[in-house]
């Protein structure tokens, strides 16, 4: 196990499975990488750090779609929307 960073240490998958209970508790202060033949392989975090890390892109997606939505519709002629009646007759509905 080794640090790199005050905030990152770096374990290989053979220390892993023998210092399981030692890593878990490392985690709490710092991000564990799991390497597999010096090639990171996988990141542990705290569960709490990884719903907030979820909600945050969940966040920015959002975002992102929203604005795309806006860049469209400000970009389309309003002839190229119709009201939902014109297409219900049109579809015969």
């Amino acid at each position: 196990m080794v640090t790199v960073k005050e905030q990152t240490t770096l374990v290989g998958i053979s220390e892993l499975r023998t210092k399981v209970d030692e890593i878990l508790q490392r985690m709490d202060r710092s991000t564990v990488v799991i390497e597999r033949r010096r090639k990171p392989l996988a990141v542990m975090l705290p569960i709490a750090r990884y719903e907030e890390m979820e909600a945050l892109l969940e966040l920015v997606e959002d975002r992102i779609l929203g604005l795309l939505a806006m860049a469209r519709y400000r970009g389309t002629p309003r002839k190229a929307y119709l009201p939902l009646e014109q297409v219900e007759r049109r579809l015969r509905i």
